[in-house]
């Protein structure tokens, strides 16, 4: 298994979205970044687990866990000239942006950043770095657990 971060805009998609259909999936549209598109393409597992984490709002942070329940496929947004993810260089025949489905695990309480960059067991991570835009990155099972278990106090997740 393998652990990531995944960066919404709370009014898009928010973890309350996921929460209050816990059977059903949602697609992780959108991505128009390459590296993370190629973390949703080819690293990513079905069963994976991911912090789902709220930006661009008041008070970004970690504020659930969803898991990885669908393999690649292309992202339908990038077909239709309407929407705002619109790719006029791809098409169906040759996709260049993919995406995964994911399903609500758990709310937590709100992690946010000034807290995360407290820990100096948590340095590494790419969302505490300077200028990281990427809204999809790998989290490391030692993090994991760290946050997980440690700071949301959520022992069955602890990897």
């Amino acid at each position: 298994m393998q652990y990531w971060l995944m960066k919404s805009e709370p009014d898009e998609v928010s973890i309350a979205h996921l929460a209050a259909e816990p059977d059903r999936s949602f697609p992780w549209t959108g991505v128009r970044n390459y590296q993370a598109r190629n973390f949703m393409r080819d690293a990513m597992h079905v069963g994976d687990l991911a912090f789902f984490y709220h930006s661009s709002c008041a008070e970004p942070g970690i504020a659930g866990i969803c898991e990885i329940c669908s393999a690649a496929y292309p992202d339908p947004t990038q077909f239709s000239a309407v929407d705002r993810y619109y790719d006029p260089k791809s098409s169906p025949d040759k996709p260049r942006w993919w995406l995964r489905d994911v399903r609500f695990v758990a709310r937590t309480r709100l992690l946010g950043l000034p807290e995360m960059r407290a820990c100096s067991a948590l340095t590494a991570m790419p969302v505490l770095a300077r200028g990281n835009r990427l809204s999809i990155t790998p989290v490391t099972p030692a993090e994991w657990q760290f946050i997980a278990g440690g700071l949301l106090g959520l022992n069955r997740f602890r990897g």
